[in-house]
C-alpha cells in the first residue's frame, strides 16, 4: 500500500466496472503488502510479503485526491483501530465516512463504535454472523479455530432462543441486533432463501431486554476471527492493527 499507487488502483477498478466514480472508497487495512505481486503474495513459509514502509498518512492524502478529482464521492477505512484513526483525523482535510470492521456479539468493539460515533465515522460490520465458513478457508493456510475462537453466534443459545420467540432464524436476530445499534450490516450467503431472509429485518424490533442479552456476550478479542494465522507475519508489521 503506497500513496502513488492510490489512483492507479482506483482507475483500474473504475474501467473493471465501467463507471465514472464509486461512492466509497476504501482502505482495506493499514498494513500494507508488497505491490505487483498479486492480491495476497506470500513467502514460502506462508508469511505475507509485507510493505515495511507503509505511511498511511501518506496514502490518506492520495485518497483525499480521488475525492477533488471525482472519482470518488466519500472516502474511509477498514481494520483501522482508534490509534490509527486519530492520527488520520489530525491531518485529514476529509475525515473518513466509514469505518469496516469485524463485529459480530462475540466482538462487539464498544470502545471503537464510541469513538466513531463520537466523530462521525459510519461503522460497516463484516462477519456478522461470525464466518461460519471461515475454518473451511483456514485450512487452506494451515489454520485451525479452536476454543473460544471456533464459536458460533448462529449457534449461540441465546441467539437461537430469542429468534424463535420472534418467529427469526438466528442470522436475523445477528443482523438486526447490529442494525438497532447503528452498525451496517454486509451479509454474505449463496443461498437465494438466506439472501431474501436478510433483507427482512424490518418487520420486528429487539426489546431492551434483548438487547442487552446480545449485548452481554461480547468476549472481546477473544472473539476476533480474523486474525493469528490468517494474517500469518502481518504482526511484524509496524502498522499491524490488533491486539497481539
Amino acid at each position: 500500500m503506497r500513496d502513488d499507487l492510490v489512483e492507479d488502483f482506483l482507475k483500474q477498478s473504475l474501467a473493471s466496472l465501467q463507471l465514472a466514480y464509486v461512492d466509497l472508497y476504501l482502505i482495506h487495512m493499514p498494513v500494507g503488502l508488497q505491490p505487483g505481486i498479486g492480491i495476497r503474495p506470500r513467502n514460502e513459509d506462508g508469511t505475507f510479503k509485507l510493505d515495511m514502509t507503509t505511511d498511511i498518512l501518506a496514502v490518506w492524502k492520495a485518497m483525499e485526491k480521488q475525492v477533488d478529482s471525482g472519482r470518488a464521492k466519500t472516502i474511509g477505512v477498514s481494520n483501522f483501530n482508534i490509534g490509527q484513526l486519530k492520527r488520520i483525523k489530525k491531518i485529514a482535510r476529509i475525515p473518513p465516512v466509514n469505518n469496516q470492521v469485524e463485529l459480530h456479539v462475540y466482538l462487539q468493539q464498544k470502545d471503537l463504535q464510541k469513538y466513531c460515533k463520537e466523530n462521525r465515522i459510519n461503522i460497516t460490520s463484516y462477519a456478522t454472523l461470525g464466518s461460519s465458513g471461515l475454518p473451511s478457508f483456514g485450512k487452506n493456510f494451515g489454520t485451525t479455530f479452536e476454543g473460544e475462537k471456533s464459536l458460533s453466534p448462529m449457534q449461540d443459545p441465546v441467539v437461537v432462543r430469542i429468534a424463535k420467540s420472534h418467529n427469526k432464524t438466528a442470522a436475523q436476530v445477528l443482523l438486526r441486533h447490529l442494525m438497532q445499534l447503528n452498525i451496517n450490516v454486509i451479509p454474505k450467503s449463496v443461498n437465494p432463501e438466506r439472501i431474501r431472509q436478510n433483507f427482512q429485518l424490518f418487520d420486528f424490533e429487539l426489546t431492551d431486554e434483548e438487547m442487552a442479552e446480545l449485548n452481554a456476550l461480547d468476549i472481546g478479542e477473544n472473539g476476533r476471527k480474523f486474525c493469528g494465522d490468517l494474517l500469518r507475519g502481518m504482526q511484524k508489521h509496524p502498522e499491524y492493527m490488533f491486539s497481539k
